[in-house]
């Protein structure tokens, strides 16, 4: 029998939708609780253990207590073995970094864990490639190749894996950058070293860090402008492809944020997602504007949570444009646009044929999916 771990980050991923950009550190912990910010890693890890759920005769399931993985367990239907001990609604990355050495000791055959970019730090600093691992997406910025897709593929891949139905591993990147640094509108990636994780396509890729070519981009730019209304409220994504429309605007950007524009002009900065919703609901009609993550083709729930479920449905999803250079599709190829925005059901309703800007009167079709087939 099988037997798997499991340890979710109970804080992963809350600074998202505040427009924090993290959650490391006390200081912004505090500061987001204050905003009323709450993590969606646990939601985001019963999905997965879901999945699991339906094995659940065939394995045997550890668990760190509480918040940390317990608690997600029962509500998915799995009655895990407790070890480890924490203080409950305190919890810090030592936590992780005891659990995952802990259940390393017991000798179990996968290490499932719920979190971002500095939970997969904390688990390589632990264990290193000793035994595998796989992530469940539920930070903000999730630059690491060691997490699915998203969770409902997080659940299959793991399930696969314990039934011996995917028996290959590989070395997956762990990435991090300096969440200050981030917040000041510089990325300073770092790679720490490598976890194991299953070889399925449902597993990442690391986020490449490859730029567009500038002609081209500054052609996608002139053309999402010249298509602009004067009556809509423009909702800008992170990154450096929509970074160009600012600057052709000639208007200060948010390089890792969400700027508002209306009738060409910045209205605001760097907002969160309750400034954007009530944003959006005085001003009635808006758009909103993102690009793909080169290397992986996320155009949403990675780095941009701030553009929730809510946000996107209240735009709805005809208004929902996606900008990227043709160099950057041609690599994603023959994989999809993906989405995981939190809310599955939204996800399906996002399924289809997007139309990409990708430069001066030009765009080309690109189909999006949750499931990076």
């Amino acid at each position: 029998m099988k037997t798997l771990g499991v340890i979710v980050n109970p804080i992963a991923g809350i600074g998202g939708k505040v427009g924090l950009k993290g959650s490391d550190g006390l200081e912004i912990l505090k500061k987001a609780r204050e905003m009323g910010a709450k993590s969606d890693a646990p939601r985001r890890a019963q999905e997965a253990l879901h999945i699991i759920a339906k094995i659940k005769n065939d394995i045997h399931v550890l668990a760190y207590p509480d918040e940390m993985g317990a608690n997600e367990c029962r509500q998915a239907g799995l009655e895990p073995e407790i070890i480890g001990s924490i203080t409950s609604n305190e919890t810090c990355p030592e936590d992780t970094m005891k659990a995952a050495q802990k259940m390393t000791e017991r000798g179990i055959d996968l290490i499932l864990f719920a979190g971002g970019d500095g939970t997969a730090r904390n688990i390589f600093s632990a264990i290193g490639s000793s035994i595998p691992v796989l992530g469940i997406p539920a930070g903000v910025k999730i630059h690491s190749a060691v997490y699915a897709i998203n969770p409902h593929s997080a659940g299959e891949v793991a399930s696969l894996y314990l039934q011996g139905k995917v028996v290959n591993l590989r070395e997956a990147e762990v990435m991090d950058i300096d969440e200050e640094a981030f917040r000041q509108g510089r990325v300073s990636a770092r790679l720490y070293g490598y976890l194991k994780v299953p070889v399925e396509r449902r597993v990442q890729s690391v986020k490449s860090g490859a730029r567009s070519e500038q002609a081209e981009v500054e052609g996608m730019a002139a053309e999402i402008i010249a298509g602009m209304d004067a009556d809509t409220l423009y909702v800008i994504g992170p990154g450096t492809t929509t970074r160009s429309i600012m600057e052709r605007l000639g208007l200060p950007n948010t390089l890792l944020g969400v700027d508002v524009i209306f009738d060409r002009k910045l209205i605001a900065r760097d907002v969160n997602e309750n400034q954007l919703f009530d944003l959006i609901n005085q001003h009635g009609k808006a758009r909103i504007i993102v690009t793909a993550i080169g290397g992986q083709g996320h155009i949403l729930g990675r780095g941009n949570q701030q553009i929730s479920p809510r946000i996107i449905r209240l735009v709805g999803k005809d208004n929902l444009t996606v900008v990227a250079s043709r160099d950057k599709l041609v690599a994603l190829q023959p994989h999809p646009l993906l989405v995981d925005t939190g809310d599955p059901s939204l996800d399906q309703e996002l399924l289809g044929y997007v139309r990409v800007v990708t430069g001066w009167e030009d765009s080309i079709m690109y189909r999006i999916s949750d499931d990076a087939e």
